[in-house]
């Protein structure tokens, strides 16, 4: 177990982040990987924040259990799939920057085709198996290899005018799945040692009452309110994707 106090003060924050983001506001745990980085290797804090996602994704689950799609999770879990498995096999031929601006560019055309046809009507869009599979796979390929696939999930959910709370019950179950996928991934890498697990284990209760937090406030926000803060978390996500992305190049 890790026992070095500077590994807490950055873990702390970052477990709350994430906490809130699968409480139902995707997008805010944009910083955890990069405040983990800063006291152990990427890696390690990926193989360190795995079972604390698992154990917050149970309780996300749990309380929205009878409020998720079953024909969303059916259209991206292919996709998904194919992405982890891309992740893992060719993640080292794909650099992380190149894979940030891909994604910055996604989410931020994205927002701002929302934004500037506000004024118009726009009709949920009907499910479709090859914007479903693109989205899932890139969703799956960057939470394996950034640690970041809420804007991929947000950009095909969104589309599909889902309630708000089938919305978040949805995106739980999708990343879950795709958490538990991402096990044997990691045990391959030789990443979930017992120190890891142990030190995992030392930060559950935060992962879970931060989680609580993020449902309780979730569920006292109005659905308007609530989609117009996803959208605009997907928009800050995406810059800060595209501009990490490129500065990284410079």
């Amino acid at each position: 177990m890790i026992t070095d106090p500077v590994f807490y003060a950055v873990a702390v924050p970052a477990v709350t982040l994430y906490g809130l983001s699968k409480g139902g506001f995707s997008g805010v745990a944009i910083l955890s990987t990069p405040l983990l980085a800063l006291a152990v290797p990427p890696i390690q804090a990926a193989a360190i924040m795995l079972p604390v996602l698992i154990v917050q994704d149970v309780v996300t689950v749990w309380s929205y259990r009878k409020t998720w799609d079953a024909r969303t999770l059916l259209h991206l879990a292919p996709g998904a799939l194919l992405g982890i498995a891309a992740g893992f096999l060719f993640a080292s031929w794909v650099s992380d920057s190149a894979v940030r601006i891909i994604v910055g560019l996604i989410a931020v055309s994205f927002c701002l085709d929302r934004w500037i046809r506000s004024g118009a009507r726009i009709e949920a869009r009907p499910h479709d198996w090859r914007s479903a599979t693109v989205l899932g796979a890139i969703s799956g390929y960057t939470s394996f290899v950034i640690h970041v696939g809420g804007p991929p999930f947000n950009m095909y959910a969104l589309a599909r005018g889902l309630a708000r709370d089938v919305f978040v019950g949805t995106a739980g179950l999708f990343f879950a799945a795709v958490n538990l996928v991402k096990v044997g991934p990691f045990i391959a890498l030789g990443q979930l040692t017992v120190e890891n697990l142990g030190t995992a284990a030392v930060l559950f209760p935060l992962a879970v009452a931060a989680n609580l937090a993020g449902i309780w406030m979730v569920r006292r926000v109005p659905a308007a309110l609530f989609y117009r803060l996803i959208y605009g978390l997907t928009f800050a996500v995406g810059c800060f994707l595209l501009v990490s992305g490129i500065r990284a190049y410079l």
